[in-house]
């Protein structure tokens, strides 16, 4: 995955914790780390393999471990959980 695609999940979620008002430190760690992905000069998934993504500003223990599957499997299950427990409401809205 490329780094504007993890960061869009990662919007996606934020997005959906704020549409089931989820914590609000939550959803600005969210914010955070789209933020800092989305200004890396550097593809996410390199540094995935290279062990560095605590590097990220923001990426702490979750975050890593959710990257991580999104570079090793192309998807994150808990993203899927999300949108299946919001059912249609659109991301959009």
């Amino acid at each position: 995955m490329t780094n504007a695609e993890i960061a869009a999940v990662f919007e996606d979620i934020a997005h959906l914790l704020e549409m089931k008002r989820e914590n609000i430190f939550k959803i600005r760690a969210y914010r955070k780390v789209v933020k800092s992905i989305s200004e890396l000069k550097e593809d996410v998934a390199k540094m995935a393999a290279e062990g560095r993504l605590r590097e990220i500003p923001g990426a702490g223990e979750a975050i890593v471990k959710k990257i991580n599957e999104m570079v090793n499997t192309g998807r994150l299950a808990y993203y899927e959980r999300l949108k299946a427990e919001m059912g249609e409401q659109k991301l959009d809205s």
